[in-house]
């Protein structure tokens, strides 16, 4: 699910970057903060204060302009919550 949903634009690899950032390690971390996509980052998102737990990716990637309406981030959103959980589960296991 993540490949079909994410992978496109995110990696699973740490530090590396595609049109977003990688999401190893993506857990307690702050938004906007990844060091080798700063300059990728919305002001949007840097300035959201947003700490990634496993609820507010899930609220994220159910409807993102919603958390970060002044994101740049190009998804319209996963309504389906077992395809979410699925997701969400693979990203937190990623250290």
């Amino acid at each position: 699910m993540f490949a079909e949903e994410c992978g496109d634009c995110h990696s699973a690899v740490p530090g590396k970057d595609k049109k977003g950032p990688s999401l190893t390690g993506v857990l307690g971390r702050k938004a906007g903060s990844v060091a080798s996509f700063a300059a990728g980052y919305s002001d949007g998102m840097k300035a959201s204060n947003i700490v990634w737990t496993a609820e507010r990716i899930d609220a994220y990637i159910t409807k993102p302009k919603k958390v970060v309406p002044a994101g740049t981030m190009k998804y319209d959103g996963l309504g389906d919550a077992a395809q979410r959980a699925d997701v969400i589960a693979f990203v937190l296991s990623l250290k």
